[in-house]
Formats: C-alpha cells, structure tokens, sequence
C-alpha cells in the first residue's frame, strides 16, 4: 500500500498491507504479552514508561521530520506533537502506581470487602490520521500503564510516526509482545478487532461514520468501547471581548494542522457590536498565514492530509456560497502557486446561516465561519444546534455570562474552553485522558472475605479468577476451599 506525501501527491513508500489474519495473530500475541506484562510490578512498568519519554524526547526532531513526510503538517507543530507524546509516557508512568484498591465497611461484624483493580487485559486501538504521534501516545501510556497489552491500528495514511513510537517502547524495555502494530485493511481489521474474543476494548479516535459501524458491531460482541468521534465545535465570541486579540487568537486556534482537529472551533458566533471588527481582525491575520510544505520554515498551513478531504472542502464552501448561505471574504480555492500537493488556501466565510453547509456539517479544514447574534440567548441556541458534542469555545471577560453559558451549552468548560474527556450526542461516548484512562482500563474485584476462612494465599488465586471470568458483574462463591469468599468483577 502506498504512503503518500500531502505536499507533493505522489508516494514516497510502501507498506505491507495487513488483513483479519495477521490482526487475529497479532491479537494472540497479546494475550500472550497481557500475562508479563500485567503481572509486572508497577514500578517496574513505570520505569520502562519513564525510558520510552526519555528516548521520544531525545529523538523528537528526527520523528518530527517522518511525521512532516507522510502528516503535511509544520515541522514545529510535528515537533511539538511528539514533545507531548513524551509527556503522556511520563506522566502514565506515575499512574501506573496509583492504581489504589480500597476497603469496604461491612454489614456483617468480622468481615471484610476488600477492592483491587486489576487490567482488563488486552486493548485495541485505532488512530487517527490527524495527529499519529499524540493519538498513538494517549492509548500506548495509559493502556501499559493500566497493565494491559495493546494492538494498535494507526492510519494508513500515517503509519511510520506509530512505527517510530514503537520503536521507542521496545528499546525502553517494554516486551515485544505487550505492544502490537497492524496496517492495512481497515474493514478486515475492524472486524477481526470485534470478532475475537480476547479484545476486551476498543478505543477509536476517527470519524462518526466509522464509530457507528463500531458500536454496531459490539452490540452483537459486547465489546467495550471509547470513542471519540466527529466535531462541530461553536465558539462564541461576547462583546465585553477584544476584538483585535480574539481575531488573531481565533484564527490560530482554526488554522492549527490546517483546521483538520476534531476539537476545532468551527462555527464562530459573534456578537454585534463587535462583529465588524472582529472580521476586520480575522482577515489580517489569515492573510498573514504562509501557506506551504511542512518542511519549509515559514509555512503556518501545510496541505490537507488527501485530495478526497480538500475535494470535500472546496464543496463545501462552493454549496454554501451557492445558496447564498454564506459569503467568501477569503480564501476557498487551491493556492495558485502550490498547484503540487494538496493545499486549500485559508478560506473566510461571514454571515454564515445556520442552513449552510458549512454550519451543519464537520468541515475538518482550513474554513472559518462566521455568523453575528445579538441576544446571548440565540446564541446558545445556535451553538446547541447539532449533532455534535465534543468541544465549545467561549471568549468573554464576564463571568456571569461565561457561567450561564456554561450551563446551557452543550460542553463547555470555561474561558477559552478546551475539549472535554467525556465525549456526547454524535461525537462519541466514553471516557478518556488522565485518571480516568487508567481506571477505564481495568476491572475492579471485590474480595468479600470473612477473616480465618480462606487461606491468604488463595486471594491471589481468586483476583487471577475473577480477571479471567467472562462477562460483566461475574460473582463467584465457592463452597468449598474457597468457602466464606466472595468475588464480584465489574
């Protein structure tokens, strides 16, 4: 299968093109790894994390150059990808030891419940092509910090930044067996992930096409899923704001890796009386915007990852204009003088309606939208008109204001507000990043022990036991060795 350079159009490479066969091995060689892997001590998981930061950081600039190659993006946003993928290994590497149990009051006098968590075993993930190095890195550290062994699916499109991590974690010590790679058939690959028994989760970061195929499928598998899916992130801009410093702030939160952020601010609501000048500011600083091949210094906007995701855009933009839905200040044509590759120059849309295309659809491009409002209450409606619900924006300095907001919106966080863990409506389901990701990668058992009946060494036994057990909520009560313990699993 051919890996093709964003900024040129042609393939500089070629990689070998998996199917359901090499994924079920893949999977198998999991299971085998989940068995070391899961029953190595913390620490000592964490010190391999902690080495594969370390040898991520130390090559940064070189993987960078392989993420530039087959991404687009700038050299310095590909550089600082791959700084932030250290900086989840690092800091999984210090939740690996946290994974507290803890003990639970009983109603019976002289008995004991008692909780531990234990990985669930092994974990699948497919990635997307937007950011290989970051997509790879959130699910790497904190599935192998958890305990838990990963087949990992990256995009075709982007496959040698996953290599490259790999790398890092087999020379930091982590087994070969625990961290596992397939590229190639999508469908093939999506169904084996699905079908076998051994994955306990799927962790997705792609479209939301491509995440209801997936919930389908674990209907019928009962497989677990986290998901993180399509975005159509409004930002609302209030009048108490600086128009000139939320123009120039806006356009670079729009712009970066060339609009194509799931989290991106799409649909730009602001208010009136600071509606011209925050045009007037938006359109300085896009024309300020080099456009060019990642490798070259200057370039703030590289190409779109392929000619289908730039075709998409330009229709976009051509139907709303079209329908009289939107007007074009800026932009919407490929660049005259990068005819070569697949760049989109960094297109203004003003008086946007909430009909257009552009506004009811994930553009996943350099296309920003404006729309005016002059009542903070339609304002909110505009920005909860949506399947989506991943991330929204507010720039204000009224706190009252930004608190309402905050409350009525679909998902806001406050200030300039980042995407959320959790993710609603269309744009997923699930929880991801942080505490939570360790959590979510394990099973929590609970020992219901009555002290002087069970030997201690059987607990070990029985948490192996109860790890093992299929399906959820599994609660065991042996009567005779094991007689006065019980085991839940959830």
């Amino acid at each position: 299968m051919p890996v093709v350079d964003p900024a040129t159009g042609r393939p500089f490479a070629e990689i070998s093109v998996a199917g359901r066969a090499e994924t079920r091995r893949a999977i198998d060689s999991a299971v085998q790894g989940f068995d070391g892997w899961s029953r190595l001590n913390p620490y000592v998981r964490a010190r391999h994390l902690r080495q594969a930061a370390d040898l991520i950081r130390k090559n940064a600039k070189a993987f960078a150059a392989a993420t530039t190659r087959e991404a687009g993006k700038p050299l310095v946003e590909a550089q600082g990808e791959w700084m932030v993928s250290a900086d989840f290994f690092e800091w999984y590497a210090e939740e690996a030891k946290r994974t507290y149990g803890y003990v639970i009051p009983s109603r019976k006098d002289g008995k004991r419940m008692q909780v531990i968590y234990q990985p669930m075993g092994v974990v699948a993930a497919i990635a997307a092509w937007n950011f290989p190095a970051y997509n790879t890195a959130r699910v790497w550290s904190a599935m192998l910090a958890a305990g838990c062994s990963v087949v990992m699916k990256p995009s075709e499109s982007t496959p040698f930044t996953a290599i490259r991590m790999l790398e890092c974690l087999l020379e930091a010590g982590i087994p070969d067996r625990a961290v596992n790679l397939v590229m190639g058939d999508a469908e093939g690959i999506g169904q084996e992930l699905l079908d076998h028994p051994a994955v306990r989760k799927i962790h997705l970061v792609a479209s939301t096409r491509v995440g209801k195929l997936l919930m389908e499928g674990s209907a019928r598998t009962s497989t677990r899923l986290s998901l993180e899916l399509g975005g159509n992130a409004p930002a609302l801009i209030l009048a108490d704001a600086d128009p000139a410093a939320v123009g120039k702030s806006a356009v670079q939160t729009k712009f970066h890796n060339a609009g194509q952020v799931c989290i991106a601010p799409q649909r730009f609501l602001v208010e009136l009386p600071i509606y011209d000048r925050f045009i007037a500011a938006a359109t300085t600083e896009i024309s300020s915007l080099v456009v060019g091949p990642g490798t070259e210094p200057r370039t703030a906007v590289g190409p779109m990852i392929s000619e289908r995701q730039r075709n998409r855009c330009l229709d976009l933009i051509r139907r709303t204009v079209d329908e009289g839905t939107g007007r074009l200040v800026r932009g919407g044509r490929i660049p005259p003088d990068r005819t070569e590759g697949f760049f989109l120059e960094p297109t203004l849309l003003v008086d946007v309606q909430p009909s257009a295309p552009v506004f009811e659809e994930e553009i996943f491009g350099p296309v920003m939208c404006v729309t005016p409002f002059d009542d903070l209450a339609q304002a909110v409606a505009l920005a909860n008109a949506t399947r989506y619900g991943l991330a929204a924006y507010l720039w204000t300095t009224d706190l009252t204001r930004a608190t309402r907001v905050a409350h009525e919106a679909v998902s806001v966080e406050e200030g300039l507000v980042a995407h959320v863990t959790e993710a609603a409506r269309v744009s997923g389901w699930g929880d991801d990043l942080g505490q939570l990701a360790v959590g979510k990668a394990a099973d929590f058992v609970v020992l219901d022990r009555e002290p002087g009946l069970v030997p201690p060494e059987a607990l070990a036994e029985i948490a192996v036991l109860a790890t093992w057990r299929g399906g959820e909520q599994v609660y065991v009560r042996e009567k005779s060795y094991l007689f006065g313990c019980g085991v839940t699993r959830r």
